[in-house]
């Protein structure tokens, strides 16, 4: 299942993909249950399928199962007492799958030719930073270029959503606590990142966590492993790899997070970027105002940007 969020007269809620058409998937299971004759439908639709997609994924497998149940009453009941259920996918505004998450923990170093142009050792554990809800926009937005610098950078990552509450977790259960996965553009303002020790400060820039285009759950993407992964900038290939040359896979993630911290649904995990930033290039090449960056990742889906300088710029 793909699953978005999306908005439609102003209002955002979650939905899911099918045959290029958005099902409202709240508002489904709340028609699908009153067709049943339950009494008290909103009531039990806001608990099992709410409208946010964080409080969707607190509902874990039963919540994806009640979900399926609406989407296949949607499909033959395209309206409710006039509202609809369904929308033609170009007619919503697609927004970051998860606009809100609780955390995003960023792992740095993670591909092997990324860390070596890097000029850095294969590290023992994992490089961890962390991104903020306020840098989310979905991938019908546009990366916001301040004028603070101009050394604003791409990085293409294959990303993880946790579903279902996660502490001291195993690698051989940790599959069992994903969602699903997305692409994010972890974008960078270098000279930010680089002028401490700390990277915090480049990675924190309003806007700089494109995401999207959608959630496949793991009912669909059931392997993690050995998906493509190529970013472009105006059509010329910049990175291209492998999650099969991740240093730390997607379960090893998990263990090592969930033994640091509680993971909770709807928190988002990048694994890392591969080789092939514009940093590390020689020369360097940075991004900038009406360049358009395009990640696909296989089973996943793409994700395209164009960066759009505000406020002037240098």
């Amino acid at each position: 299942m793909k699953l978005i969020t999306f908005k439609h007269a102003g209002i955002s809620r979650i939905g899911a993909i099918v045959n290029e058409e958005v099902i409202d998937l709240h508002a489904s299971y709340r028609a699908f249950i009153k067709a049943e004759g339950k009494i008290r439908a909103e009531q039990i639709a806001e608990a099992f399928v709410p409208a946010d997609m964080n409080g969707f994924l607190q509902g874990g497998k039963e919540s994806l199962e009640l979900a399926k149940k609406a989407i296949d009453y949607a499909l033959t009941n395209k309206e409710d007492e006039g509202y609809k259920l369904v929308y033609p996918y170009n007619e919503v505004k697609v927004e970051a799958p998860v606009p809100s998450p609780g955390k995003m923990i960023c792992v740095g170093l993670n591909y092997r030719e990324h860390i070596l142009e890097m000029k850095r050792e294969l590290p023992q554990y994992p490089v961890v930073f962390a991104k903020f809800a306020n840098t989310v926009v979905g991938p019908q937005d546009d990366i916001p270029f301040y004028p603070i610098s101009e050394q604003l950078d791409y990085e293409a990552e294959f990303s993880f959503v946790i579903g279902k509450r996660a502490r001291n977790v195993s690698q051989a259960e940790a599959l069992d606590y994903v969602a699903g996965y997305t692409i994010v553009n972890d974008v960078t303002y270098r000279d930010f990142q680089r002028r401490t020790i700390q990277w915090l400060q480049g990675k924190t820039v309003e806007g700089s966590a494109p995401m999207g285009p959608w959630l496949v759950t793991t009912d669909e993407l059931t392997d993690p492993s050995g998906l493509e992964v190529v970013l472009t900038v105006n059509g010329e290939e910049r990175q291209h790899s492998n999650t099969a040359n991740l240093v730390f896979s997607v379960q090893n993630l998990v263990e090592f997070f969930s033994n640091i911290m509680t993971l909770e649904p709807g928190d988002v995990i990048l694994t890392g970027t591969p080789g092939g930033v514009g940093f590390a290039r020689d020369p360097k090449v940075f991004l900038k105002d009406g360049d358009v960056v395009k990640i696909d990742i296989d089973k996943v889906g793409t994700l395209e940007n164009t960066v759009k300088k505000v406020g002037g710029g240098k």
